[in-house]
């Protein structure tokens, strides 16, 4: 019978870091990248021994610039990787020549024990114990398995009655500290009474996963927690399994071994291919389109920079040196636009960027008091702002200005429109769909001063803020920008003659 761990699964806000320390400084082998199972737009990576073996891999759900969570209790606290016992001196140097937070070596329940943390601020033990590898990867000092976890539970002895039902029995105890023995790991219940609670988000880890022997296996254990919140069965294509809460609210996952992630690559090409889940294979392009890109270690990256304002860029195979710029509508992020400016220009490059107000919750460009009034002092400071990020992607990005076009829609349209008109130099191609005038004392354009901008305005006949469009179509024309205003027999939700109209235009 499998025992075990099978998975442990974390979050994390920048893939690119993440992947530079789990498979570049680590040295485990990215074997499998997928979208989220649960959210088809959210990347998924899972590192792993050479063939991705259960009871060797971490996994991370990317959250791109997402909310840091908080460790607390109930909630899986470490990650503890086995390693060589004689190659602990050596992690303690890598670690200190690639400046990467270490404590210790420092002794737990009888083990030589490292502590790292990840970029994110997940703890990583590097523990110096001889558990062979079922696939060994290169670097003969490279983690082999998972050692255990660490659990924060206000409930340990019921925790550890809880994982007793996955083969877990009691071991030693230190201090606040259970320890739970399998036929190949740990698990480490710490007593974490008087803890704050957990809360989710990036630099957290979401769960642990056991191993299951097979599918009979889950529906059994599925029918022994009938009394509790565990799922149903769910398919995973590489495993099958069930989540459900312990005592203390810890989420854990049982699943099987089989069929693996050779299931649709081979030994050697493991990692190489962008899955989706079957559900969202009609969305594949658009979903490739849209999750964050990275780099492996020795590959051509293209560094992201920190600018004032959060964005993403998808590089497609054959750029042809162009660029637009996509600025989302309220309640949307900066990978909305990027599938429909894909299908625009297949060979531009994208750079998403997300709105720095927030209204409960949701992002936006700018405040508002109601739907048609909008903050005016808040449109100038965040018009001055992206006009300032405009010249900054520029330099940072070695963009072409004489090849840039931006692309926005409502919220995103309306900024921009008011940037036309405040900084008449700083856009000279853009999209607008479903744009209206928000400054409610705009400038007045001096003859020819908007001039060499091309604007293109796409309007519904049915959007019901369509009675402001007139103003900003008057305001562009007044200073002597080139200016296409069609109306779609749309109301302000976007639609296929969006695409074939704007399509054309920028051809």
């Amino acid at each position: 019978m499998s025992t075990g761990i099978h998975h442990v699964t974390g979050i994390t806000r920048r893939v690119q870091a993440n992947v530079d320390f789990y498979a570049g400084f680590l040295g485990l082998r990215l074997v499998k990248r997928t979208g989220g199972f649960e959210d088809a737009e959210q990347l998924h990576l899972f590192y792993g021994d050479a063939l991705g073996s259960p009871g060797s891999l971490v996994t991370f759900l990317v959250w791109e610039d997402g909310a840091p969570g908080r460790v607390g209790h109930g909630q899986v606290a470490e990650i503890a990787l086995a390693v060589p016992p004689e190659s602990i001196g050596e992690w303690l140097t890598r670690a200190m020549t690639a400046r990467i937070p270490v404590d210790g070596p420092s002794r737990e329940f009888g083990e030589t024990v490292l502590r790292l943390k990840d970029p994110d601020g997940v703890i990583v033990k590097l523990v110096g114990i001889d558990m062979p590898a079922d696939a060994p990867l290169p670097d003969p000092i490279a983690p082999t398995r998972l050692r255990g976890v660490t659990l924060f539970s206000e409930t340990p002895e019921q925790s550890c009655d809880f994982a007793a039902r996955f083969g877990y029995r009691p071991g030693q105890v230190a201090g606040a500290v259970r320890r739970m023995v399998s036929d190949t790991d740990v698990i480490d219940i710490r007593d974490a009474t008087g803890f704050f609670p957990g809360i989710p988000g990036t630099g957290i880890l979401d769960h642990v996963a056991f191993r299951a022997a097979d599918v009979d296996a889950v529906r059994q254990m599925r029918l022994a927690l009938k009394d509790t919140d565990a799922t149903n069965v769910h398919d995973r294509t590489y495993f099958l399994s069930l989540y459900v809460r312990d005592p203390a609210g810890i989420l854990l996952e049982y699943a099987t071994d089989r069929p693996g992630f050779v299931l649709d690559e081979t030994p050697q090409e493991l990692g190489s291919t962008l899955f989706v889940p079957p559900q969202a294979k009609a969305r594949a392009q658009d979903l490739r389109v849209m999750m964050p890109q990275f780099a492996l270690p020795g590959e051509e990256r293209t560094p992201m920079r920190d600018l004032h304002f959060t964005h993403r860029s998808h590089r497609p195979e054959n750029p042809d040196g162009s660029t637009i710029i996509l600025l989302h509508g309220t309640g949307g992020n900066e990978s909305d636009l990027m599938p429909l400016a894909n299908r625009i220009a297949p060979n531009a490059t994208l750079l998403g960027v997300r709105g720095r107000s927030t209204e409960e919750g949701i992002n936006r460009w700018f405040r508002r008091f109601d739907a048609v009034t909008y903050d005016q002092a808040d449109i100038l400071a965040e018009a001055e702002a992206f006009a300032a990020f405009i010249d900054d992607a520029v330099r940072a990005y070695g963009l072409d200005p004489a090849r840039l076009a931006f692309l926005g829609y409502s919220n995103g349209a309306n900024l921009i429109g008011a940037i036309l008109q405040l900084y008449p130099q700083a856009i000279r191609r853009a999209i607008l769909l479903r744009g209206i005038q928000v400054l409610e004392d705009a400038p007045q354009q001096a003859e020819g001063a908007l001039a060499g901008q091309k604007v293109l305005m796409l309007n519904g006949a049915r959007d019901m803020f369509g009675r402001m469009a007139p103003a900003l179509e008057a305001a562009l024309r007044q200073g002597g920008a080139d200016l296409d205003a069609q109306t779609l027999p749309a109301g302000h939700e976007l639609s296929a003659e969006d695409l074939n109209r704007a399509q054309a235009w920028l051809v």
